[in-house]
């Protein structure tokens, strides 16, 4: 949510003209879903034992950083990742990641009870998925139907291949 607005925002002048103003206008209007206060109170409620914000390096760096201080593995199923459509056009657009940009209004949290989970926060009006699971190794597996590959540790950032990069530049 957090880059995608950034990007709409600071890079306006390029995206106008590939992208229609009520896309623009959604895609800029995600910084009002940045706080993930609602979510962290339901999660500590509930069964949810490691919460992390994903901002920098986006859910992969967010996976990562949990699977390291949780001494775990993962396995995660990317295609039940959520992503905004706008997210990914933008990212498209940029050639960026959306799994590796700025996730600012995103919460990972770590159950045994995923789906208990996902409907309570379904019940407070906060979309949620279960992508995958935790194991004793230390694999950090990301599948993409018959693709499985490793993920490995977080680079800089994303948007910093767009944003910040001109900013030093100059």
């Amino acid at each position: 949510l957090e880059g995608t607005a950034i990007l709409a925002r600071e890079k306006e002048e390029e995206l106008v003209g590939r992208f229609p103003a009520r896309f623009l206008r959604a895609a800029r209007e995600q910084e009002r879903y940045l706080s993930v206060e609602r979510e962290a109170a339901i999660a500590l409620k509930s069964s949810v034992y490691a919460m992390h914000d994903v901002r920098n390096g986006g859910v992969f760096g967010a996976l990562w950083e949990v699977s390291q201080k949780l001494g775990v593995g993962l396995s995660i199923d990317l295609k039940k990742i959520p992503v905004k459509q706008e997210t990914i056009e933008i990212c498209e657009f940029f050639n960026l990641s959306p799994y590796e940009i700025l996730s600012g209004g995103a919460l990972l949290m770590v159950t045994p009870e995923g789906n208990r989970l996902v409907r309570e926060l379904g019940e407070a009006g906060i979309s949620s998925a279960v992508i995958g699971s935790i194991n004793e190794g230390n694999d950090k597996l990301i599948i993409n139907g018959e693709e499985t590959r490793y993920l490995g540790p977080p680079g800089p950032d994303e948007i910093y291949k767009t944003i910040f990069i001109e900013e030093r530049v100059q």
